[in-house]
């Protein structure tokens, strides 16, 4: 089976759909190749729990950072919630929790005074305003080439807040502007998600982290999109097919040259396609891995290896769990982000335990309950019912903790760690709540950082597939070439990265895509014909 193409995707995930979106509609031809049976990545629902109906968000749950530009511009079908609650947060060992509602300044103000954070409303107020400031100047942005560090702080035109968000140690910062354990925690958890990382370190992963967390939108806000994670994919997957895009699942790619052939395993049988450009929405790791396939030098520089730090659990409860008395109402706890045991101190010591080799105890972690936003995901029998869903994230549990041999054992670990942790905030146990499915199992789902690797061929299960980069260039750094102003750029002209691994691609976005096929269209093709396919 051979081919000839403009544009062939390695890896069906929603960037690399948007890219085939993008650049079928353009008039190119376009080929994505995805190894799994059904198309979307980390991006798909799921009926988890057999015989339930609940269409759960398997592996990502939540949409920030995907441009209102990307969703016009490709005429997706897609709705986005926004959550009135932004975070709720207990404080451990007693009843009292924030609870920050985006809707009620007083309530909130007030629930700082309950967890004796009183002092802290107004800096926190105030250090999102700042957030809000450096938003509203990074976000425009990344559609665009990327700008210049120095071009972007003029753009922001406050030295302070540069210095405090993308200068110095995000701890630093939250040291001096907070008192209050609790709320220094809230804070600290944007820097720390899927990133194995301390408050203080130099190499300011934790910034970066933070930074993507709080510009989406121009806002920070993130969404529930209504019909669960799958419905991104469908939006995105019906714009590809509609613009002339073809699709193939299983179809795995197996090796790949400078020159753009791809070789790819279909259902037993190779086969070879030939490409001007091959865009890879694959982790850099993989990509070079199938380089080296074909005898090639790697694409991308090297680097430490990607690691992932988060544990996912899924759940489907006959109810919300009843809260200690004098808590918020578990419809308002639930509503947002809830936060378990993300003091500051325990985040700090968390790391300390991860990186000796231990699960953190208690286990940080932080919940969303997708479908009090959304009831769509579930049948309306359990609607009807008061069923609701549960997603669980975990921090500073890193891929090191992992191997082959010890993988069902530490998974099974893990959840128990993280029904502990949140049973140290409830005033029941949660294991009274979890429907059990049409095989009488208890409906609860637990994935590795090894299990995410192995099902989405995520490198160390990092979601962001690898470290994450600034999103501006240096002064110095080259932007000769529409790929390096894009962010895309490989060592190789014609290859360019489209997925999570592009400079501002991590994240439900599209960026990587939607950058990866601005670069292609702006550079109008290489000067060479497309390549013979290979026997």
């Amino acid at each position: 089976m051979r081919g000839q193409y403009d544009v062939v995707v390695i890896g069906g995930g929603h960037n690399g759909l948007v890219a085939a979106a993008y650049l079928a509609r353009a008039g190119q031809s376009v080929l994505v190749l995805e190894r799994e049976d059904r198309l979307g990545g980390a991006a798909v629902s799921a009926e988890v729990f057999p015989g339930t109906g609940a269409r759960i968000s398997r592996y990502s749950y939540l949409v920030s950072l995907m441009p209102r530009r990307i969703i016009e511009d490709l005429e997706l079908d897609l709705r986005l919630l926004r959550r009135r609650y932004s975070s709720y947060t207990p404080l451990p060992g007693t009843s009292a929790g924030l609870l920050v509602d985006n809707h009620d300044p007083e309530a909130t103000r007030s629930s700082f005074g309950a967890v004796g954070a009183a002092a802290d409303f107004g800096p926190f107020t105030e250090f999102y305003r700042r957030t809000g400031r450096l938003a509203q100047a990074v976000w425009p942005t990344v559609t665009d080439p990327l700008p210049r560090r120095s071009d972007l702080r003029r753009r922001l035109g406050d030295d302070e807040s540069w210095n405090d968000f993308i200068e110095t140690p995000i701890g630093d910062v939250l040291e001096r502007s907070f008192s209050s354990d609790l709320v220094r925690g809230v804070v600290l958890t944007d820097a720390l998600i899927s990133t194995f990382t301390r408050a203080n370190d130099s190499d300011l992963q934790q910034n970066k982290c933070f930074l993507y967390h709080v510009i989406g939108g121009g806002t920070g806000d993130w969404d529930v999109p209504e019909g669960g994670m799958g419905a991104v994919t469908a939006a995105l997957e019906t714009a590809a097919r509609k613009a002339g895009a073809e699709l193939r699942t299983s179809a795995e790619a197996t090796s790949v040259t400078p020159g753009g052939e791809v070789r790819y395993d279909a259902g037993g049988t190779e086969a070879v396609v030939s490409a001007k450009w091959v865009l890879a929405n694959v982790s850099p790791a993989v990509l070079n891995g199938l380089l080296a396939a074909g005898g090639e030098e790697p694409a991308t520089r090297p680097g430490p290896p990607p690691e992932g730090a988060q544990a996912k659990v899924n759940l489907l409860l006959s109810r919300l769990p009843k809260l200690r008395e004098g808590a918020v109402a578990p419809e308002a706890a639930f509503g947002g982000t809830f936060h378990i045991n993300e003091l500051y101190s325990q985040l700090e010591r968390a790391f300390a335990e991860g990186a000796a080799g231990r699960i953190p105890d208690p286990l940080p972690a932080e919940i969303y309950c997708h479908s009090l936003t959304d009831p769509s995901i579930l049948p309306p029998g359990l609607q009807a019912s008061g069923a609701q869903t549960l997603t669980v994230f975990t921090l500073q549990t890193p891929h090191r903790l992992l191997t082959e041999e010890n993988n069902d054992a530490t998974r099974a670990r893990l959840q128990q760690a993280v029904l502990d942790s949140l049973n140290s905030v409830l005033a029941e146990p949660i294991e009274d709540c979890i429907l059990r499915d049409s095989l009488g199992e208890p409906c609860i789902e637990t994935k590795t950082t090894l299990d995410l690797e192995q099902a989405l061929n995520l490198t160390g299960g990092s979601i962001f597939h690898g470290p994450l980069d600034w999103p501006f260039a240096e002064d110095d750094e080259p932007l000769d070439t529409p790929a390096q102003r894009w962010g895309v750029a490989t060592a190789h002209e014609r290859i360019l990265l489209c997925g999570a691994g592009a400079r501002r691609g991590g994240g439900v976005s599209g960026l990587g895509g939607h950058n990866a096929a601005m670069a292609v269209l702006e550079t109008g093709g290489p000067e060479t014909d497309l390549p013979e396919a290979g026997a």
